[in-house]
Formats: structure tokens, C-alpha cells, sequence
């Protein structure tokens, strides 16, 4: 599930599986259809 967050004024969209934010609700749900529950591998 995608949850919407408050930061500095801006919504973001949470991947509630590993954490990685969107600016765009589609662009979340999208990954969060693909997201394994880990944290993205290409951020280090």
C-alpha cells in the first residue's frame, strides 16, 4: 500500500515495503506492484 506523506510543504508517496518516496501517486503504486520489500539496490 502506498501511504501519502507531508514533508517540507510537498506530498510524497511511501512504498510501506522498503520506504522509497515518489512526488507522483502512479509512479509509486507502479513500483510498489514490482518492490520485493527490500531496499532498492541502487541506493547505497
Amino acid at each position: 500500500m502506498v501511504v501519502q506523506t507531508q514533508r517540507d510543504e510537498v506530498t510524497w508517496y511511501e512504498c510501506e515495503a522498503c520506504g522509497l518516496m515518489f512526488d507522483d501517486r502512479d509512479d509509486a503504486s507502479q513500483h510498489e506492484s514490482d518492490c520485493d520489500g527490500e531496499d532498492p539496490s541502487y541506493i547505497q
